[in-house]
């Protein structure tokens, strides 16, 4: 008798999902507040989702400086490094742009936050006052940064600080995008000198990398159960007094999320990377139910990477490169989602927004996704600030913390979708030689 052939790593992943969220629901709704719910979450669930995520999150900032210095490093040519770098900023500011005015016509063509209840809005509004995690993003908002001090940041003046602090979405330093800084500007270097006196340098680099994506194997291994844990503990701690209201805003967010998703970029694999959509798709699932679980981009990078590589023969000097930065710049679902987001809460308090005012949300949700930390709820400080730049009460912002959890798990997906349609799309431009 011939072995059982063993389950796919992607079909573990939803099965895992799947049960979270199903016995997630079942507790919320048939044990409400239940003190021993609570305590698995606690001391069960949430411990066992943690222990994957920082598996995880503990290789990201040697990945990030690994593989973008090889990238750059790789590819040699520092025209060539400047053609795919241009790309990538035209792609992301477009797409990005697209992505928002997706939302937002959905948002005025729904209008989801006209039919909330007066009695439910007022009792949303009541609890908004004494919210400690909105009172964490006022703080994060309060600290915010000047354009031009933005920019400074980008170039770290200490790169361990930087690397400390990057997964900490309330950070006011360069975070990732300084790390990123500088390991193009080491890659670029390292091609620029003597290759036979940079040669072990190089090797260790390399070392490095393959050392890192061998830890990420090990931890992939537990998906499954980590993935079980965050949904279980999601799922059963979100109210349903909270979420039905807001159900109509979920399906908007959702429902342009799914559009960016198989229309936009269906569209860009099928006509600019001349793939066929339904493989692509196909071929990214496991990055895709990552994404969903971990709500992180940094997170599902080291499988981006890989599966980019593996499944969709993408240049890995281009892959390294492209996923890399844009794991942090290329947050298109992230813009969506605070566009939405805005417009939503204008409604909700009954402001009208003229054009201008919502041109402004576009162009400040553009800039806001190029800027979001890869990290789960990094994009909330940054709705603020929107907020506050048209002249919404941003006390709102309390309103949606009770359902973004799982909004950020679906705008996750389509922000690596988008990173692995931009590499697809750069592979076939730039048609780089196979590396020997």
């Amino acid at each position: 008798m011939s072995p059982r052939p063993s389950l796919a790593l992607h079909t573990k992943i939803f099965i895992g999902l799947f049960v979270g969220l199903v016995a997630g629901i079942l507790c919320n709704v048939l044990l409400p507040n239940d003190e021993g719910v609570k305590w698995v979450v606690s001391n069960i669930a949430y411990p066992a989702g943690q222990v994957f995520l920082r598996l995880i999150f503990m290789v990201i900032i040697p990945l990030i400086f690994s593989a973008l210095a090889l990238g750059v490093a790789d590819i040699g040519d520092v025209r060539k490094i400047g053609r795919i770098g241009l790309k990538t900023l035209a792609f992301t500011v477009v797409i990005t742009g697209v992505s928002v005015f997706i939302g937002m016509g959905l948002v005025n063509i729904v209008q989801p936050g006209t039919g909330i209840p007066e009695t439910d809005r007022n009792g949303l509004l009541a609890t908004l006052t004494n919210n400690q995690a909105v009172s964490g993003i006022f703080t994060a908002v309060k600290e915010s940064k000047s354009f031009v001090q933005t920019l400074l940041d980008l170039i770290p003046r200490n790169p361990f600080a930087d690397m400390a602090n990057a997964l900490d979405p309330n950070y006011r330093g360069g975070g990732l995008l300084a790390i990123m800084f500088l390991a193009l500007i080491f890659g670029g270097a390292l091609s620029l000198c003597a290759q036979e006196r940079v040669a072990i340098l190089t090797k260790t680099l390399q070392g490095l990398y393959d050392v890192v994506m061998k830890i990420i194997d090990f931890a992939m291994k537990l998906a499954p159960y980590g993935v079980a844990g965050l949904m279980f503990s999601t799922a059963s701690q979100m109210g349903l007094a909270i979420v039905l209201p807001l159900m109509q805003y979920i399906l908007v967010v959702v429902g342009g999320l799914a559009i960016q998703q198989f229309v936009t970029y269906g569209l860009i694999v099928k006509y600019a990377a001349k793939r066929k959509p339904i493989e692509f798709f196909k071929g990214i699932r496991e990055v895709m139910l990552t994404a969903f679980s971990t709500s992180s981009s940094n997170a599902t990078l080291p499988t981006s990477l890989r599966v980019t590589e593996q499944n969709l023969n993408v240049h890995p000097d281009v892959s390294k490169f492209v996923l890399t930065v844009g794991s942090t710049a290329n947050q298109n679902g992230t813009a969506l989602y605070e566009g939405v987001t805005v417009l939503f809460l204008a409604q909700f308090y009954g402001i009208e927004l003229s054009l201008v005012q919502q041109l402004v949300v576009v162009l400040m949700s553009i800039l806001a996704g190029v800027g979001t930390a890869g990290v789960p709820g990094g994009s909330l400080p940054l709705v603020v600030i929107v907020l506050q730049a048209v002249g919404i009460p941003a006390e709102g912002i309390g309103i949606i913390l009770g359902v973004d959890r799982i909004l950020d798990m679906c705008r996750t997906v389509v922000n690596v979708t988008g990173d692995i349609a931009l590499a697809t799309w750069v592979d076939v431009s730039e048609r780089l030689p196979t590396r020997r």
